[in-house]
């Protein structure tokens, strides 16, 4: 099994995408944003770092962090606890725009090169799978987000498929009033019962 300190410094390290990051629109250099202790309860896997989380180098460091914080029914602080709650997109890096400015999907490789090494270090008691990228590599399921979403009960009480937090979903959670109904109010007590827990 690797060392977390040493898979966290070769991760922090890791340059494989350089001359991909840097033929984007943003042309930006690889910044792995990695975040994530053996003894974490909840594990929450999105997709890559934006922009911001990009020049902040902390997670969920924007308008969709503060969305998904809400979700979850916890603050800042709880969030950040690195011993508490691990945070691994499919991709470290943020992948950068293309020529519309639209988000590139995480590079493959990524996943490819890191990811098992480090659910080896991880045995949280919740996951959060936020958009499809992480429920196709964590589900091995095709199905589109919404219909993963909309069966999340399926998955209990170890994992909660997601919606991405972002501003771009707030149609799709209008339409879909059950999520704030249904299923926010189980999501926010299963999180409070997996941090509060003195097992």
């Amino acid at each position: 099994m690797p060392k977390p300190q040493a898979l966290s410094a070769e991760i922090a390290a890791c340059r494989l995408c350089a001359g991909r990051f840097a033929a984007t629109a943003t042309a930006h250099g690889p910044r792995p944003v990695v975040w994530f202790r053996p003894s974490a309860r909840i594990l929450i896997v999105g997709q890559a770092p934006g922009a911001r989380v990009h020049d902040s180098g902390k997670p969920f460091d924007d308008a969709s962090g503060q969305r998904l914080r809400e979700w979850m029914g916890i603050t800042p602080e709880a969030f950040y606890d690195r011993d508490r709650i691990a945070i691994v997109p499919m991709a470290f890096c943020f992948p950068g725009y293309d020529a519309k400015g639209s988000d590139l999907p995480p590079p493959p490789i990524c996943a490819a090169t890191w990811r098992e090494r480090v659910m080896e270090l991880l045995q949280p008691r919740l996951t959060l799978l936020i958009g499809g990228h992480a429920q196709r590599w964590h589900l091995g399921t095709r199905a589109p987000v919404s219909r993963v979403v909309e069966g999340w009960r399926d998955h209990l009480p170890g994992v909660f498929p997601l919606p991405h937090p972002s501003w771009r979903n707030t149609a799709w959670l209008k339409r879909n009033d059950w999520f704030a109904r249904d299923l926010l109010p189980a999501l926010r007590a299963r999180v409070h019962e997996v941090l509060n827990d003195p097992a």
